[in-house]
């Protein structure tokens, strides 16, 4: 039975690192160029999981797929808004693990206070931008030739999910430790599993 969790760095980094591997070296769809191994990934989990939902996608013991949330900017004024990222393993597409895994992490996002996500895509990538509109996100806007690899110039559009209007009066953030006992992060987890079609 496929589950959606909070990802365990220690116990799950090599794993993600195996399945990020691919994207990295034979296409354009994250312009990193260096896979991170195993340890690397292991930093970059803990550093989000401080503040983030890292959520994995785990069935028979084996990671599916992963999707998290980052910080979109360093000034403390965006702090409203998340960048969002999701990959799922090669082998695994078809099998509604990304829809599953969106739909938890974007549940888990709302109830941490944030008021919009974004998605940032490299393009062409038409599985993205259909995965992303499913959920509501709508083209914000286009950076044109953004990135260059692999001997091309890459546009990235920023999709935006607006959760709810800022209220000053409402203005609280809270870390994921600060929510992951409670109740409703528990359905939030179980919410995306209905997109699964994995036994």
């Amino acid at each position: 039975m496929a589950v959606i969790r909070l990802a365990d760095p220690k116990r799950d980094a090599p794993q993600v690192a195996a399945i990020y591997y691919p994207y990295v070296v034979n296409t354009p769809i994250t312009f990193e160029t260096d896979p991170p191994d195993g340890t690397k990934m292991y930093g970059r989990m803990e550093h989000v999981s401080q503040t983030y939902p890292w959520l994995v996608c785990e069935h028979e013991n084996e990671i599916m797929g992963y999707s998290y949330g980052s910080k979109f900017r360093d000034r403390s004024a965006y702090d409203w808004i998340v960048e969002t990222t999701l990959y799922v393993r090669e082998a695994a597409h078809g099998l509604g693990i990304g829809k599953a895994l969106y739909a938890s992490l974007l549940e888990c996002l709302k109830l941490q206070g944030f008021t919009s996500a974004f998605g940032v895509i490299a393009l062409p990538n038409n599985p993205s931008v259909s995965l992303h509109e499913h959920f509501g996100f709508t083209k914000d806007y286009l950076m044109v030739d953004a990135g260059y690899r692999d001997g091309r110039w890459y546009d990235v559009g920023f999709w935006r999910l607006n959760f709810s209007k800022a209220i000053e009066d409402k203005l609280a953030l809270y870390s994921i430790d600060e929510v992951k006992e409670t109740a409703n992060f528990s359905k939030a987890l179980t919410y995306g599993t209905q997109f699964l079609t994995l036994t």
